[in-house]
């Protein structure tokens, strides 16, 4: 299928070397994307983690089981 580019008002078709280009262009994004994409779940995570203040001060007040327990909460509610 052939693409257009739009030069001052007027429609022009690309040439096979700006198809090759966006071609590659296309490729690349969508390459880019599913790493993204791959990784949604860390972005998850880092929301709904407690602060490091708040973690530290649940490991020192509950232990280092509490502190397990509160993380893992948030790691199975966003699996990788």
């Amino acid at each position: 299928m052939a693409r257009y580019k739009n030069i001052n008002g007027v429609r022009i078709q690309f040439t096979a070397e700006e198809e090759t280009l966006r071609d590659a262009e296309e490729a690349q994004a969508a390459i880019e994307q599913t790493a993204y994409d791959a990784k949604k779940y860390q972005r998850d995570r880092a929301k709904e983690y407690p602060s490091i203040a708040d973690q530290l001060d649940d490991i020192y007040h509950n232990g280092i089981d509490a502190w397990k327990e509160t993380i893992k909460t948030t790691k199975d509610k966003y699996p990788k």
